[in-house]
């Protein structure tokens, strides 16, 4: 099954110039770590802020000679054995430094370094094939025709809007998008944080992010069975590796449904530790973003929509920071909306022109209805017969209510449970369909 070529990590910085971070940004993140610490190795120090210890130990020497640290003990190859614990002029300049920001995390990434990364690792670069797409979707049964419409939306990277009646499946295939995606797509590189305007977003999400990078990181992390190279300069100055301040995912899924609100598109401040969380759409960079059940949320279709009408155009989001300051990030992702309310009365056409790929998700026909049903029963071990498509359609379906194809689903989990409060074995017959169509199909 082909899968998205590897994208390239970002490089390992050689020099604090490289790394994009001020010598102070360094200095801080050193006083806090030992703050919080007592005493820390140059080489634990390091590690601490993701960083090689040659950018790490320029911070270090600036801060011996200010008196802010003094070393306790240490081996005779360097710095980087070194202990080094603060002083008391240190301490006073650690808490200055938590005043200004709590963030105690892997170093931060240039604001720069992030928006390129981003674009190399676009959606548009993701592989989508029909072989790609029918393995994504082997656990559903869908239209043949609607491969063929959803594989050129995947591979244009624009945003997508699916709609049709409820219950026939737009959740699920949304979901299928992202699992392509996830599986197939290849992977990205994700920052823990980064930094602009003096400020600290965080980007890393673990109920996000799905590493893939644990078992490399764990190794370089686990002590040697030699104590002797417990300081091998590869292990310490981290040759041969990427820059550690970025964790390789797969393309994530971020799903949002009716408790979706304008707040939750902008940046989000912690008062207390000075620095910032990144909104849902942007921790979805590289993967998908999926609106579920659009329309039905706490703000109107139209404040969200025109919140979205310039990212979806320009392909760039503005987020704006407590000091009012406003910085321009990408807007890299599949968004999709999933409706199942009339599009005209959500949208206007302004709107509806900026969504690439807008497709509609009917009621199964009934050869579609019936496969369905099929998959229904071989899921729950329960054998398929055709006289239950018979009864529905006879008695529900051709009479004008229109089927889904969320209802096989729907009836045979009442045809169980009809089957276990009677402690009778669990089968499809006529008089069980009958009793849970009459119980699902009631008029409210």
């Amino acid at each position: 099954m082909p899968i998205t070529p590897q994208v390239d990590p970002p490089p390992c910085p050689r020099s604090l110039a490289e790394s994009g971070l001020t010598l102070m940004q360094v200095c801080d993140l050193i006083l806090k770590q030992l703050y919080l610490q007592g005493s820390l190795l140059g080489y634990q120090i390091a590690r601490n802020a993701h960083l090689p210890f040659i950018v790490v130990d320029e911070a270090l020497r600036f801060l011996k000679d200010e008196k802010c640290i003094e070393v306790t003990s240490g081996q005779v190859i360097g710095r980087v054995s070194y202990r080094f614990t603060l002083t008391e002029l240190g301490r006073v300049r650690a808490r200055e430094a938590f005043e200004q920001c709590r963030y105690v995390g892997p170093a931060p990434v240039p604001l720069a370094a992030y928006v390129e990364q981003c674009r190399k690792q676009s959606v548009t670069g993701a592989e989508c094939t029909p072989e790609s797409l029918l393995h994504a979707f082997e656990e559903l049964i869908v239209p043949p025709n609607l491969l063929q419409e959803l594989g050129p939306a995947v591979c244009s990277g624009k945003s997508i809007f699916l709609y049709g009646p409820p219950g026939n499946g737009k959740t699920m295939i949304a979901k299928g998008l992202g699992r392509l995606l996830n599986t197939y797509g290849g992977e990205i590189y994700v920052p823990y944080a980064i930094h602009t305007e003096n400020s600290i977003v965080t980007i890393f999400d673990p109920t996000i992010h799905q590493t893939t990078d644990d078992a490399e990181l764990a190794a370089l992390n686990q002590p040697p069975t030699d104590p002797r190279d417990r300081f091998d300069p590869q292990r310490i100055l981290h040759e041969n590796l990427p820059d550690l301040r970025w964790r390789r995912v797969r393309r994530p899924v971020v799903i949002s449904g009716g408790e979706l609100t304008l707040d939750m598109l902008d940046l989000r401040y912690n008062r207390v530790s000075n620095f910032y969380s990144a909104p849902l759409h942007i921790k979805a960079n590289g993967g998908v973003f999926l609106i579920d059940d659009f329309g039905r949320q706490i703000v109107s279709p139209r404040d969200l929509l025109n919140r979205w009408i310039l990212p979806l155009e320009e392909r760039v989001d503005y987020l704006t920071l407590a000091t009012g300051k406003k910085f321009a990030v990408p807007f890299e992702q599949l968004i999709i909306f999933s409706t199942n309310l009339d599009p005209r009365e959500l949208v206007d056409e302004a709107f509806l022109r900026r969504i690439r790929h807008k497709i509609q998700i009917g009621s199964p026909s009934r050869e579609l209805f019936t496969e369905i049903f099929r998959l229904c029963c071989q899921q729950r071990q329960m054998p398929f017969d055709p006289g239950a498509v018979d009864y529905l359609f006879s008695n529900y379906y051709d009479r004008g209510k229109p089927p889904r194809a969320s209802d096989p689903r729907d009836l045979l989990e009442i045809v169980q449970a009809i089957c276990r409060f009677r402690k009778q074995r669990i089968a499809l017959t006529r008089e069980l369909i009958a009793e849970a169509s009459q119980r699902f199909f009631c008029q409210v």
